[in-house]
This record gives structure tokens, C-alpha cells and sequence, in this order.
């Protein structure tokens, strides 16, 4: 038994500290991405305005979002790494979570703003430099394909990182999709391209911006990981643990997209040392289910929440019951 517990703290302190590791480089990943984005970000907004071309001043718009969202990402990372206190007693690590939602809805203004502003460029062609502009595109690739590397190597897991190369991805498609527009405009003389290729790089940021929120929001929501199924687990410890006759009140969640939680009540039968099955629970939860920190509540009897809680409000919700409310 002693063993086995060994094992399992071990394997958590191994875990807990490759975490860590990664976490160090990718702050130091997303702040050199911030800055050659950020960088950059101001020349192609004056390219934009210097040569006319919307599809270089939504790649811009974009690339200000980004260096934003990198400095925030980086922030947050700087953030995460800080004890809780006792005000914050689960610590800073939803920072990230709440960086990467803000970081969807600003994509999703500047898109809609592309949208609403090439709209008006069709209705009424304005002239495009052609050749300034594809010069101004090709090293905004360029910019983009360097901070594309530095952040591909991080933590894929990760919300925050995946924010981040999200952002960076956006804009090596704003990039191509000038070079593009550029080459028509020197071509053909065709302007319209524009317009019309700086939307479609506004419908594909709106996606992407789409999916990171709906996963941040589900974090935020206190949602069951998408890993784990909660009445599973449930079923896994009635079945695997001795001595409990059932689970109950189970909560399952995550509290930054890769430290899950959980709180639950066992039932226990009488005569079963509840301290030996709130240990066997909590080595079965790490061990099988990657759940490191669980609440567990031994009840031998009537579970203590039913007494005062008649309306069932607390019971919705939960596990299942198997008439243990009957």
C-alpha cells in the first residue's frame, strides 16, 4: 500500500514539474512573438494607409489584435506562476482562460470591422500600389512565418498557447492573401480583389476566434473536461473501491484546461474505515482518471445535504442517484 502511494506522488511531483518547464519557455516563446509581431504590425499599417490596400490594413488590424493577445498571453503566463493568495485561493491560473475569451471576442470585432469596411471598398473602388504593396506583404510572411516557429514549438495543450498560434496563423493567411491580392492588382489592374480577399481572411479569423472562445467559455463554465465523462468515473469508483455503495454529488471541472478537480460524496457501508476509502477514492481518481485534486465526503447513512435540502435543487444535476433518494 505504501508503495503505491510512493508511486503515485512521485508520478504527480514528475508531472507537476514537466509542467512547469514548459511553461517557463512558453512565456518566453509568445513575449518574442509579441514583439516581432508588434513590430511589424506598425509598418504594414502604414503600408496599408501609404498604398491603399484594405487587405494589408486588415492584416494589419489583425496583427494589432495579435500583439495585443501575445502580450496578454504573456502576461498571463507571468501570472499563473504566482502562489494563490488568500483571496484567490485557487491561484492565478484562470488567467489564461479569460485571456484567451477576451482574445476571441476582440478577433471578432476586428473581423466584423474588415467585413463592414471592404463592403464599402466594392461599392466604391479606391486605387491600390500594387508593387509597395506586395513588398510590405511578403515580409509581413516572413515576420509571421518567424513568430509561427517560436510558438510551435510550445505546450500544444495549452489554451492560452494555442491562442496565441491561432492569432499567428490568422495572420500568415492575411499575409498570403495580400501577396495575392498584390499580384492580381500588378497583373490585371483588378482592385476589387482587395476588398474581397481581405473578407475572406475575416470569415476564417471569425472561426477560429469561434472555437477558442466556445472551449475558453466551457473552462469558465466549470464544464467536465472534454477527456473525462463524470458518471463514468462515478460508476468506476462504486465498482473498484471496497466498501462504497455509491457516489454521489459528483462535480467534475477543470480549473485552467489541464489541472482537473473534482468534489463528490461517497456512501459507505457500515463498518468501512472511512478514512482508508477516502484515500483509495483519491489514488483511484489520480491514477486512472488525471484527476489530481479531489474533495471527497464520507457519509455512512442519509447523505447530510438531503436533510436541508428538500426541494432537490442540489440534486440536479449529479450523479446519478440509483434511488438513493428514495
Amino acid at each position: 500500500m505504501a508503495h503505491s502511494h510512493d508511486h503515485g506522488s512521485q508520478g504527480y511531483a514528475h508531472g507537476h514539474g514537466a509542467g512547469h518547464v514548459h511553461g517557463s519557455t512558453d512565456k518566453k516563446r509568445v513575449l518574442i512573438a509579441a514583439c516581432l509581431t508588434a513590430g511589424f504590425m506598425v509598418a504594414e499599417a502604414l503600408g496599408g494607409l501609404l498604398t491603399g490596400s484594405l487587405a494589408l490594413l486588415a492584416d494589419a488590424g489583425h496583427m494589432l489584435a495579435d500583439s495585443i493577445a501575445l502580450g496578454l498571453a504573456w502576461y498571463a503566463f507571468h501570472l499563473a506562476g504566482r502562489p494563490a493568495t488568500v483571496r484567490l485561493t485557487y491561484g492565478f491560473g484562470r488567467v489564461k482562460t479569460l485571456v484567451a475569451y477576451t482574445n476571441g471576442i476582440a478577433i471578432f470585432a476586428i473581423a466584423l470591422w474588415i467585413v463592414y469596411e471592404a463592403w464599402g471598398r466594392l461599392l466604391t473602388p479606391a486605387p491600390v500600389l500594387g508593387g509597395p504593396m506586395l513588398v510590405v506583404a511578403i515580409v509581413g510572411l516572413l515576420v509571421n512565418i518567424g513568430s509561427f516557429f517560436v510558438l510551435h514549438g510550445g505546450d500544444r495543450d495549452s489554451l492560452n498557447m494555442r491562442g496565441a498560434i491561432l492569432h499567428v496563423l490568422g495572420d500568415l493567411l492575411g499575409s498570403a492573401a495580400a501577396i495575392v491580392a498584390a499580384l492580381v492588382i500588378l497583373a490585371t489592374g483588378w482592385t476589387p480583389i482587395d476588398p474581397i480577399l481581405s473578407v475572406l481572411v475575416s470569415l476564417l479569423i471569425l472561426s477560429t476566434a469561434w472555437s477558442l472562445m466556445r472551449e475558453a467559455a466551457h473552462v469558465l463554465l466549470e464544464g467536465v473536461p472534454a477527456s473525462l465523462d463524470r458518471d463514468v468515473i462515478a460508476k468506476d469508483i462504486e465498482g473498484t473501491v471496497k466498501g462504497v455503495r455509491e457516489v454521489h454529488h459528483m462535480h467534475v471541472w477543470s480549473l485552467d484546461g489541464s489541472a482537473n478537480m473534482a468534489t463528490l460524496h461517497a456512501c459507505l457501508n457500515d463498518g468501512v474505515d472511512a478514512h482508508t476509502a477516502v484515500s483509495a477514492i483519491k489514488k483511484r481518481l489520480a491514477a486512472e482518471h488525471g484527476i489530481s485534486h479531489a474533495t471527497v465526503e464520507p457519509e455512512f447513512g442519509h447523505c447530510a445535504d438531503d436533510e436541508h435540502d428538500h426541494d432537490h435543487d442540489h440534486a440536479h444535476g449529479t450523479a446519478p442517484h440509483h434511488g438513493h433518494y428514495h
